[in-house]
């Protein structure tokens, strides 16, 4: 969903070196570089990564698809909910209701201790000024109860540490949504969830085995889908514009 707001593609490492080509330089991958080891060891480069997407993403403007979304959600009086795989952050940006969002990877915007030494999960309001050459910050952000580094409040890989209750609050919420559409009409778009990390995928067929759901899959690269579905081969603007088109 975020590609088409100018959001880097990290699938792959050819999609994430063409975004970062400092890290192919220093022969890392989008898994070496989203590691919650370096807020441990060497936390400037931690936030090095993480730093320069805080910032990317703070700049991005939603792109025209998520108005789409919302105009059909006001269009037909629609209950909804956003599931998203996304830190970004996006969603919200673009004007959809918080209580509405389940981010079930976490959130960049907001943070948490690294160690954790307790269960705070706070905003993101930092500064990051990053050197590209070396991919370090000029300073990590401070955990406000022990003084220790802060880390962003997100499911990295091999994480160990991470603080899921912000994210368990809105599955809950999102639960709660599920069930109050029990024997009711529910569509479900879904936007470029791949199989190499199949959460939204796996969420979209769960819900798609019931016969009052219907799934919409948008997906450039994998666009196969179960009959009685549909899918379109295109990236999130295209097909929510061709969407449109059908109203």
């Amino acid at each position: 969903m975020g590609v088409d707001s100018g959001l880097p593609d990290f699938r792959g490492n050819q999609g994430f070196w063409q975004a970062y080509p400092m890290y192919q330089r220093l022969g890392l991958s989008f898994i070496d570089a989203a590691n919650p080891d370096h807020f441990e060891r060497d936390p400037l480069f931690g936030w090095g990564f993480y730093g320069h997407r805080t910032n990317l993403y703070r700049e991005t403007q939603p792109h025209a698809g998520f108005t789409l979304l919302q105009n059909w959600i006001k269009r037909f009086s629609l209950p909804y909910f956003v599931v998203t795989s996304n830190v970004d952050g996006q969603f919200q940006k673009a004007g959809f209701d918080p209580e509405a969002i389940l981010e079930v990877h976490g959130s960049i915007h907001h943070l948490q201790c690294q160690t954790p030494c307790c269960h705070s999960i706070w905003p993101n309001e930092a500064e990051y000024e990053v050197d590209f050459s070396s991919m370090r910050a000029a300073v990590a952000p401070s955990c406000p109860s022990c003084g220790r580094v802060a880390r962003p409040n997100i499911l990295m890989f091999g994480d160990y540490s991470w603080l899921s209750e912000r994210t368990r609050t809105q599955q809950r919420h999102f639960e709660r949504f599920v069930q109050q559409q029990n024997a009711q009409s529910l569509v479900v778009i879904e936007i470029g969830a791949g199989s190499a990390i199949p959460t939204i995928r796996h969420l979209s067929e769960t819900l798609g085995r019931d016969p009052h759901t219907s799934v919409i899959r948008i997906n450039p690269r994998e666009p196969q889908i179960t009959r009685g579905h549909f899918s379109f081969a295109v990236g999130a603007l295209a097909g929510l514009t061709e969407l449109e088109r059908s109203f």
